[in-house]
């Protein structure tokens, strides 16, 4: 069944907000679509590690990409997750579709001009940003800016991409978002792997460069697809008089100026390992892709859902159902990535190993990659948790709470990296990382206590987190045991290796799951219910 609503239900207007049965089916959904997207993503970056392991050219990529990508990510995070959605779910709640309509439509056209200019800026002046932000040689250095060149007009592509998809997450349709990132990873991969022989030495890397700019035109047609079969055109308005233009732009800055300071995290990591070696870059940005894929599959999936859900809720001033649906929404986060990051503690090595040594990733490669996901596991539930109370400021229309917070965190992530860069090296960097996610935990969460009157299931939820904690350590133990027996016996061949990760992944799901249920962790017993009722239904 077609999830895009057809005319008849777009001018209906949005349902009642969905319940915890909807909200628990919708994350389920999302997390299947995402999962497929996220193990996409996991192909593409074993065949570029595969083609160009963590080699200096590799490096050069990483910076080339993640500066126009934060640059993207302030304008696409900013209207899609914060300034947009709020304020076109409440026009549609009050059933002035009209103006949430002609919003959209003057965003649109505003973000195509401004973005436009922007990346136009940045493309000619990269000759002079990128060499002033490495400490690369000259030949590197000349290479960034080429690959910067290519790939800064996804700039202008994700930040539209990120309005239409803000306009479907209204309508709590979320299948395109969750799948377009795997027809992207898709597209890139084949483009990469026809592309890579066309080019010699490390120009080489321009083949992936070239194959995410083409994947994120594909990715932007879809969502312009999708929208076009909701019948909603983006015909031209400027419609400057709209008072909701306004109070978009008003939320924008606060929001572009916090969600700019922890993305500059990743990008901190990256640059600060110019320093370290020229291999560190790549090395931290392979272990950081292994990082998202639980926080893709899982912790972003819960924020995405709840967030219009949220919004709704901040409109109808029902503050009740908010600390009800965050205080779920942090369990739910904690149920699945407090045990992902003890799996990944207990097997970095192993893990790094299956995913990427081959080719020109070596066993060097791997040590250097295996430290930094070491570290990156501490962060993981940190970093979960942080998104849903985020996207809880934001749905509140209160952006410059996290935005305060925010630049603490990067304070804290600058000092600690600057302090131990130089006698820990990779580690001495994704600890910064690691102690930044957590204060900014701990602040959020006080803020946010103190906003709702001192009542947010804090005690409830630390409960549930201990016995959770208590489970996943059964995890680690009986992963790591059956990891250590499998590979002893089978070796290091690709189907051993295969075998042994997974033999261990299902030992410890299988014991983790029996011991949640067994403590009656209620999130845990929701999930079972939704497991057994899609299964009944096949």
């Amino acid at each position: 069944m077609s999830t895009i609503p057809d005319a008849a239900e777009l001018a209906a207007g949005p349902g009642p907000p969905p319940g915890g049965g909807a909200v628990a089916r919708n994350t389920a959904i999302f997390s299947g679509a995402t999962g497929l997207s996220r193990i996409a993503g996991l192909a593409r970056e074993i065949v570029a590690a595969s083609y160009f392991g963590t080699t200096a050219a590799a490096s050069a990529f990483t910076i080339a990409y993640l500066v126009p990508n934060l640059i993207a990510n302030l304008f696409a995070n900013a209207v899609l997750s914060a300034a947009f959605v709020p304020v076109f779910t409440d026009l549609l709640q009050r059933e002035r579709k009209e103006e949430a309509l002609r919003l959209a439509r003057t965003l649109f056209w505003v973000m195509l001009l401004a973005l436009g200019a922007i990346t136009l800026v940045f493309i000619l002046a990269a000759g002079v940003i990128m060499p002033l932000i490495t400490g690369f040689n000259h030949s590197t250095n000349t290479l960034t800016v080429g690959l910067s060149r290519v790939l800064f007009p996804v700039v202008l592509l994700l930040g539209l991409n990120g309005l239409l998809l803000g306009i479907l997450q209204s309508y709590d349709r979320f299948t395109i978002q969750a799948i377009s990132p795997a027809v992207w990873n898709l597209v890139t991969i084949v483009l990469l792997v026809v592309l890579h022989t066309r080019f010699h030495g490390e120009n080489k890397i321009y083949a992936l460069a070239i194959g995410i700019l083409a994947a994120t035109v594909v990715q932007f047609l879809v969502a312009l697809a999708a929208l076009r079969r909701m019948h909603f055109d983006l015909r031209f308005s400027f419609d400057w008089r709209d008072r909701r233009v306004k109070q978009v732009f008003a939320l924008m800055l606060p929001i572009m100026i916090g969600l700019g300071i922890v993305n500059l995290d990743q990008l901190i990591n990256s640059l600060f390992g110019t320093l370290v070696s020229a291999e560190a870059p790549r090395a931290i940005d392979n272990a950081f892709r292994l990082y998202m894929l639980p926080q893709g599959l899982f912790s972003v999936a819960v924020a995405t859902v709840l967030f219009p859900a949220l919004s709704r809720m901040a409109s109808r001033r029902d503050a009740a159902s908010m600390r009800r649906a965050l205080g779920v929404g942090m369990r739910q986060i904690n149920l699945l990535l407090i045990p992902s990051a003890t799996f990944m503690l207990v097997l970095t090595t192993p893990i790094v190993r299956l995913v990427y040594e081959r080719g020109h990733f070596t066993p060097h490669s791997t040590h250097l990659a295996s430290i930094a996901l070491f570290w990156f596991a501490f962060s993981l539930p940190f970093g979960g948790v942080n998104l849903l109370l985020t996207r809880t400021f934001f749905a509140v229309q209160r952006p410059w709470i996290p935005t305060r917070l925010a630049a603490i965190n990067i304070v804290v992530d600058v000092i600690v990296s600057v302090g131990l860069y130089k006698p820990l090296g990779i580690a001495g960097l994704v600890i910064g990382t690691v102690a930044a996610n957590a204060v900014m935990t701990v602040l959020q969460l006080v803020r946010l206590r103190d906003g709702f009157d001192g009542r947010l299931e804090g005690a409830q939820t630390t409960m549930v987190t201990a016995r959770i904690a208590l489970a996943s350590a059964l995890l680690a133990a009986a992963s790591w045991v059956v990891w250590y027996l499998l590979d002893h016996l089978l070796g290091r061949a690709l189907p051993a290796q295969i075998v042994s990760v997974g033999g261990a992944a299902a030992a410890g799901l299988w014991l983790y799951s029996r011991a949640v249920l067994a403590m009656r962790v209620p999130e845990a017993h929701q999930v079972n219910r939704l497991i057994r009722a899609q299964l009944g239904r096949t």
